[in-house]
């Protein structure tokens, strides 16, 4: 009977925590993986007073009766009461927990902060975090108060460089802290924030915006990486390079493969052959190679007809193939 119990409220678990929407798609995460389901250990002494113990995190430590979920603090001094159909660590001073089929948070003094109310919860992430109310989502701060009332379809799990993608009628857009709409939903699909630019999807085609929402770089490209020190791979009809945060094509997509700058060199690949460009552009290793990996503390390794050696940064062979 017990088992059945925790399977279902294992089940409760995922089916709140599973529509926390993630960045990379215009839909919802899919749920957490089992192991995320899996409660901290049993405490090594448990308390008489309780059925089970569990280990403390953050001075706190779950305790079971009769079926309803409670915490007691590291002197064995009852917190929060069982009361609870389930609960979770604490974390940032904070702990989720369940009530029938309701989402709320206490704090380490026992107090609900956010009383069981919402349909789905994510977690909070630089002071505020996405609720679920009546089929819409919308953001609470740590205190409880409604920053922004539920009423987007799906959103983007976190906030990055304080601006969340929103889902509206089936368009996305980004919205502050504020609940204000900085952008407001008219994409196919939204990315976050990286080096003020964020990937916008419009008629299949991606581009970047600014934190204004002004077009940095028109939607035309098939995929995209995002930014990193000022650059951002690109792909167009299976051909891949990168470009600056001007939009400027520093390689212009002609590749058959790119992977992502290592030490200031990127491998990329062409007609089966491959090597390494710098971040101008310059083939600084020829395209020659049958197989090389990035490099690492100034070396690569390559082959080069069934040959094996290594190569410093401007391509030369510091270790002959052999």
């Amino acid at each position: 009977m017990k088992k059945l119990f925790m399977i279902a409220l294992a089940l409760m678990l995922v089916f709140s925590l599973a529509a926390c929407g993630g960045g990379g798609t215009s839909e919802v995460a899919p749920p957490p993986s089992p192991p995320a389901l899996e409660l901290p250990p049993l405490a090594a002494v448990q308390d008489p007073g309780y059925d089970e113990t569990y280990e403390p995190s953050e001075g706190m430590s779950m305790v079971t009766l009769d079926g309803k979920w409670g915490y007691i603090d590291t002197e064995g001094n009852e917190v929060v009461a069982p009361k609870y159909d389930l609960a979770a660590d604490f974390s940032g001073g904070l702990a989720t927990v369940w009530l029938g089929g309701k989402i709320g948070v206490v704090d380490k003094a026992g107090k609900e902060v956010v009383p069981p109310t919402y349909e789905a919860f994510c977690g909070f992430y630089e002071g505020v975090a996405w609720m679920k109310l009546d089929g819409k989502w919308g953001v609470i701060d740590e205190k409880g108060n409604e920053v922004v009332a539920p009423k987007y379809d799906y959103m983007k799990l976190r906030f990055s460089e304080g601006l969340a993608g929103v889902q509206q009628s089936g368009k996305w857009g980004f919205i502050d802290k504020e609940g204000n709409e900085v952008v407001p939903p008219k994409y196919q699909d939204v990315e976050s924030f990286t080096e003020g630019l964020a990937g916008v999807m419009l008629k299949g085609k991606w581009g970047f915006i600014d934190k204004a929402g002004s077009e940095v770089v028109k939607p035309k490209y098939d995929a995209y990486r995002e930014f990193r020190d000022g650059l951002a791979t690109v792909v167009l009809n299976d051909k891949w390079g990168f470009i600056d945060k001007a939009g400027n094509e520093i390689v212009k997509p002609k590749y058959d493969a790119m992977r992502a700058f290592r030490e200031d060199r990127v491998w990329v690949k062409l007609n089966n052959k491959c090597g390494f460009l710098d971040r101008k552009g310059n083939e600084v290793v020829p395209l020659k190679y049958d197989k090389a990996n990035d490099f690492s503390e100034g070396r690569a390794y390559v082959e080069l007809g069934g040959k094996q050696g290594y190569i410093d940064k401007d391509g030369n062979e510091v270790e002959p193939l052999s």
